[in-house]
């Protein structure tokens, strides 16, 4: 059960109407790094949670998140109240309402025209809401990697924003979001790290004769080495070593066939054969240009 409250968790004050920062700002409310996907990761994966404590958690930062969705989103409407009026009721020039939507370097009509200065599930380039922006596998140490992952790019995203206005309100409410990213990365690290062992994700471990090897296969100007391709944890193969299949074989496919599916290939086998002789005679040779081509498209 959800209940709404009408206040937002931030309280949003924008400075003037901006509608080319608005549009930016859909990023955050559509976009694959947005609140919304945000909060359908987070709802979804404590549907399916068996331990109590991060379906809780997970219920907790779903729903903060929508309430992230409102923060944004509100921001969005405040910076294109200027333009809806304007744009509903036709109060000024054709010439003076474009010039004014477009000001402040707004290159997009996305919120004015298509939707009326509101708030649309689009991001900042227009691209519709999706749920494929949702990458949950169902496997909490492989999916808390991945919250992790989203909300540091949340996080960034939210960043780039901020330094892309002088609103003081504006700024303030994105710090607040900023921050809260931070917070729920805390959370789910230590949601992750409270799993022992939680490397690496699953349940199956890996073959020990290929999970402490580096194949170094960018060899050239520019070769580093590092705790993540050098030292005690790792055996290196370099060189012609890094080329040879790590298994012992002779790195060739194979499949085993009965005698029927053996003679039905053979026989595909020899239909369609190239012929390793002769020089066939091919339609750009018919209809080139080339006085040589067309001199060997002459000859009998």
């Amino acid at each position: 059960m959800f209940a709404h409250n009408k206040r937002l968790q931030y309280t949003v004050r924008v400075a003037a109407p901006n509608p080319g920062l608005a549009n930016l700002m859909l990023e955050q409310f559509g976009g694959p790094q947005g609140e919304l996907a945000a909060a359908c990761r987070y709802f979804t994966q404590a549907l399916a949670e068996d331990d109590p404590g991060r379906k809780d958690m997970l219920f907790d930062i779903a729903t903060e998140e929508l309430s992230h969705l409102e923060v944004i989103g509100n921001i969005v409407v405040m910076l294109n109240k200027g333009a809806k009026g304007k744009l509903a009721e036709g109060v000024e020039e054709e010439g003076l309402l474009y010039k004014d939507i477009t000001a402040a370097g707004n290159d997009s009509h996305v919120t004015q025209v298509l939707y009326g200065a509101g708030a649309p599930l689009v991001n900042s380039a227009g691209v519709p809401w999706s749920a494929a922006y949702i990458d949950t596998i169902g496997e909490p140490t492989a999916d808390l990697r991945s919250n992790i992952a989203a909300e540091a790019r949340a996080k960034i995203v939210y960043e780039r924003l901020i330094n892309l206005t002088d609103d003081p309100g504006v700024k303030e409410a994105l710090g607040f979001l900023m921050t809260r990213e931070i917070a729920h990365q805390k959370s789910f690290e230590k949601a992750l790290y409270a799993i022992r062992p939680n490397f690496p994700p699953g349940k199956m471990p890996g073959d020990p004769r290929f999970s402490r090897v580096y194949v170094n296969l960018s060899q050239g100007l520019g070769e580093q080495t590092g705790p993540w391709n050098d030292g005690k944890q790792w055996e290196r193969l370099d060189g012609a070593d890094a080329l040879t299949p790590v298994d012992g074989g002779d790195g060739q496919a194979s499949v085993e066939l009965s005698a029927d599916e053996q003679a039905v290939l053979d026989q595909l086998a020899a239909r369609t054969a190239s012929a390793q002789d002769g020089e066939p005679l091919t339609g750009a040779e018919l209809g080139s240009a080339d006085p040589e081509m067309n001199l060997k498209a002459k000859k009998p």
